[in-house]
């Protein structure tokens, strides 16, 4: 995914005290996450508030970014202005990024939460359509889930309603190789691999 970069403090939101879970999510690319994740928070806006921080960067700078958001909000929460979000997402690639192992750690400790594809998001595209187990790259995954989807980072409706009514297979299959790469004693997260349907999950069952 492309990526840049918003300067700016963490919005903060209004209170909506109909809603039963509050979620603040970072996104590292500049349009394909944001367009993913605005169709599943229309589908289930009367009962999951998903904001989505409009800064953009590799890994390690969205969980700084998401580690001071949350402090911000923990301050703000003692000082009784408003109230913290009750879970932070991270959503990025695989892909090469440096100081990858680092940006795990400072997630882990700070209790972020991660939804990772390796090596991109267009992996987790793919497993709506078909069985992955062997290795892929970055751009062999884009490639084939743009012949997929009929369209390329910026997702279209017909895109977006096809990868909803697909979900339980691309669900299924994920799990499937998370399952794989434990039999085979590969890390967590080895190529292939996405961890999507976990937000995904939540967002549909809250």
């Amino acid at each position: 995914m492309s990526r840049g970069q918003a300067s700016g403090p963490p919005q903060r939101r209004p209170s909506k005290a109909a809603v039963l879970l509050d979620l603040l999510v970072f996104v590292e690319g500049l349009r394909t996450e944001e367009l993913y994740l605005t169709y599943w928070r229309r589908q289930y806006r009367d009962r999951v508030r998903v904001e989505m921080d409009p800064y953009r960067g590799g890994p390690l700078q969205l969980i700084e970014r998401a580690v001071e958001a949350q402090r911000t909000e923990a301050r703000g929460a003692r000082k009784g202005h408003g109230r913290a979000h009750d879970q932070i997402w991270c959503v990025f690639d695989r892909d090469e990024h440096p100081n990858f192992a680092k940006a795990i750690a400072l997630a882990d400790r700070h209790g972020l939460n991660l939804a990772i594809s390796n090596p991109c998001l267009e992996l987790w595209f793919i497993l709506h359509f078909e069985d992955r187990t062997a290795y892929l790259e970055g751009q062999a995954a884009q490639h084939r889930a743009e012949e997929h989807l009929g369209c390329s980072k910026v997702l279209s409706e017909s895109a977006l309603s096809t990868l909803a009514e697909r979900y339980n297979e691309a669900r299924r299959r994920a799990v499937k190789l998370d399952e794989k790469h434990v039999g085979d004693g590969s890390p967590p997260g080895t190529n292939p691999s996405s961890g999507v349907w976990h937000l995904i999950d939540l967002i549909r069952n809250a």
